[in-house]
């Protein structure tokens, strides 16, 4: 049986907790195999050693549905205790909430991509436990696609942001442990961290192979069918096609009112895009973009997941109905994630070149050549990171 950091805390906590102060990194998601919640848990087994909790972006119910809905700070009703929002006023904790605690216990589940804000969250708390000379223990979770896969550009300087801090692929195949080891050496946030290892979980494993139930570390995160698709089908936010917010299948839907589908079939047609079936849709989102608005568009089937590409997938479709529909398409305009300039598709993409290069029409597996480069450069640094085999 798979065994995750949380649960493997709780049954043999290492010795530097004794008599510690704890924080907790958390939201809803963060529950162990019997979906007991792991404030609550650590509350039981440590009393008041816990004295607070921290919440990512959507809050510590994950009830704020988009970016830049900020959370504030409340107080948990069923263990009492403070609830500090870093995706609010601050997205790093402040040096008083830093002195309420002596150990920082990060316990997020991550599904695997670049642009999901959880993993900036927890490079602003190794920054801000380097600064204040406290230790961080990154309780860990499975990647629930894969810790074998990875894929896309790397993320040029140029792109940084909220969604982007360092650069990683869009699909970088670490657990959340993994990625706290990588960042603090390899971008010397110089904070001292350990990891609660898991215990049972393989590289190869999807989270439909783990046993764990899912819970939702996101509103639009139902399933982790679709943490399967996100890594490519995330591009949608920077344009004006849904990725279907305000349905029952965010980020599987995506579509617009000006869509055809055989047109869009018949582009396609003959591209190499494995292990996914598209079929096509009429959706009417009850939120977001085209809210109230029948969407012609698809459904991205995944009928192989281990062969399936997310990111090549999406950048083609991205690609299609750009060339398709140059007088409908759009880039979403600024602000995303706190900028205020840069177009949003740039800084999910992760490089401006991408985009035009797109729009003019290159050849999508020449582009993934010149990055073949920059991905194995990552492959490499990444494995000496590996906690799982």
């Amino acid at each position: 049986m798979l065994h995750i950091g949380l649960e493997l805390f709780l049954d043999s906590p290492p010795p530097q907790v004794a008599g510690k102060r704890l924080g907790y990194l958390c939201n809803q998601a963060s529950t162990d195999h019997l979906l007991r919640h792991g404030a609550q848990l650590l509350q039981r087994r440590y009393g008041r050693q816990l004295c607070c909790l921290f919440s990512p972006q959507h809050g510590f119910f994950s009830e704020k549905q988009d970016n830049m809905i900020e959370s504030d700070h409340c107080v948990d009703p069923l263990t009492g205790l403070p609830v500090y929002s870093l995706y609010g006023e601050q997205r790093k904790p402040t040096r008083e909430m830093m002195e309420q605690i002596d150990v920082l216990l990060v316990d997020l589940v991550d599904v695997g991509t670049r642009v999901y804000t959880f993993l900036y969250t927890m490079a602003h708390c190794l920054e801000a436990a380097a600064e204040c000379g406290k230790e961080v223990i990154v309780l860990d979770r499975p990647n629930p696609i894969g810790g074998l896969a990875i894929e896309g550009n790397l993320l040029r300087p140029d792109c940084s942001s909220f969604v982007g801090l360092f650069p990683l692929p869009m699909r970088h195949g670490l657990t959340f442990g993994e990625l706290a080891l990588l960042i603090n050496k390899e971008f010397s946030l110089g904070a001292e961290v350990m990891v609660m290892a898991m215990r049972g979980w393989q590289r190869e494993m999807l989270f439909r192979d783990t046993g764990l139930p899912w819970v939702a570390p996101s509103p639009n995160m139902p399933s982790p069918e679709t943490a399967m698709v996100y890594p490519g089908q995330v591009i949608w936010e920077g344009t004006n096609i849904s990725e279907g917010r305000g349905t029952t299948q965010p980020f599987e839907f995506f579509g617009a009112p000006f869509i055809e589908h055989q047109a869009v079939l018949e582009r396609l047609a003959g591209q190499d895009l494995p292990g996914c079936l598209l079929r096509p849709i009429v959706f009417q989102p009850t939120s977001g973009k085209w809210a109230g608005a029948p969407c012609r568009g698809f459904q991205l089937h995944v009928t192989d997941p281990r062969a399936f590409l997310p990111y090549r997938t999406s950048l083609s479709l991205l690609q299609t109905l750009q060339l398709l529909y140059p007088e409908e398409f759009r880039y979403k305009n600024p602000p995303y994630e706190y900028e205020y300039q840069r177009l949003p598709l740039d800084l999910i993409l992760g490089d401006t070149a991408l985009r035009r290069q797109l729009a003019e029409g290159r050849d999508l597996p020449e582009l993934e050549r010149e990055w073949e480069a920059g991905l194995a450069g990552f492959d490499g640094v990444r494995r000496t990171y590996f906690l799982y085999h």
